[in-house]
């Protein structure tokens, strides 16, 4: 009986397919394979989310994501190009075509979508903002920093949700505004700010990187901000949009349902696992409807493994970061990520 409604179903999607009015592929989708090349904008330097290594391969969570999207659209994870962008050129260079996909450590916020035209098909990590201080100086709290110099990056949420935060405590400080990340770390190893506030895990990066022969920093414990970091598409294309959010729910789901990059091919051969376990004419509807070739959750996968392994891999137990993944967890593990099933 069980079987006999799964046909039934399978047979209705594919008329109704065969009736309804053959939509193209978006946009971007379309450039982005007659290009043969996916151009994922992303941070200049952000230890654990977008880096060069010392051979200036670039490495990194959000750099794993763009890989995921070549591999499952393009059908090789290498064909991208990674373009280093500051925080105030993110989105102009969405706007005008210069990338296709912004994983910049970008904040989802009303503004942005409605005001910007851009979509945000799904979040990549949840974080919230915080501020780094010197150590040992009497810093232990947000409130020791009342009345201090504190760098900020320009193009970023963090400095309305700095001036917002010492406006309603009633408190003076001085934002000093930089430029870039990056510039904003030499600011203030160089003593130029008390603190630096930013997302909390581009601080653990930048923690890692204070010079040897000065003081040690740290992360003071209160956070000011949510900031659900997500996955950024022009509004123009809903079936890129698509794309882009059924890539990452396919990582999500792939951990949930303990699929791993090891153990794929046996997962694929042995055809039990609900994620995997789909006819020929169910896998062909869905990839046709999507604009992209059959397996492309597959390749996916097997290009960076699930969400869990790109996230230990580079900003948790095994990266330099150490960072739990407490709002990172999955839904069954009392964290944020709940990615809605595919049928």
């Amino acid at each position: 009986m069980k079987i006999d409604r799964i046909v039934c179903c399978i047979t209705l999607l594919i008329l109704m397919l065969a009736v309804l009015p053959q939509v193209e592929a978006g946009e971007v989708l379309n450039s982005v394979k007659a290009r043969g090349q996916l151009r994922c904008g992303v941070s200049e330097g952000i230890l654990g989310f977008s880096e060069r290594d010392a051979d200036e391969h670039w490495r990194g969570l959000d750099v794993d994501f763009c890989r995921a999207v070549a591999a499952a659209v393009l059908g090789d994870a290498d064909k991208v190009e990674l373009v280093p962008l500051i925080a105030s050129t993110r989105f102009p260079a969405l706007q005008s075509r210069r990338i296709d996909l912004l994983l910049s450590n970008t904040t989802w916020t009303l503004t942005r979508e409605v005001v910007l035209k851009v979509q945000f098909p799904g979040i990549l990590f949840y974080d919230g903002q915080g501020f780094l201080v010197p150590d040992g100086v009497g810093i232990k709290s947000i409130a020791d920093l009342k009345d201090a110099t504190i760098c900020v990056t320009r193009g970023t949420t963090h400095r309305r949700n700095l001036e917002t935060y010492f406006a309603a405590k009633d408190w003076l400080m001085k934002p000093l505004v930089i430029n870039s990340a990056p510039e904003a770390e030499e600011a203030l190893f160089a003593g130029r700010c008390r603190a630096y506030t930013s997302d909390a895990a581009q601080l653990a990066g930048m923690q890692l990187h204070a010079p040897k022969d000065r003081q040690a920093f740290v992360i003071l414990p209160e956070r000011i901000s949510k900031e659900p970091l997500s996955l950024v598409v022009w509004s123009g294309d809903p079936e890129w949009t698509s794309v882009i959010r059924w890539v990452l729910n396919i990582l999500i789901l792939a951990e949930e349902y303990g699929i791993t990059r090891d153990n794929l091919d046996a997962v694929i051969a042995e055809n039990k696992n609900l994620l995997v376990r789909r006819s020929a004419d169910e896998r062909d509807l869905i990839s046709r409807s999507m604009g992209i070739e059959p397996g492309w959750g597959i390749r996916a996968v097997r290009a960076v493994g699930n969400y869990g392994e790109i996230y230990e891999r580079n900003v948790g137990r095994d990266s330099p970061l150490k960072i739990e993944r407490g709002l990172n967890r999955l839904w069954t593990q009392g964290g944020l990520h709940y990615a809605p099933p595919i049928d």
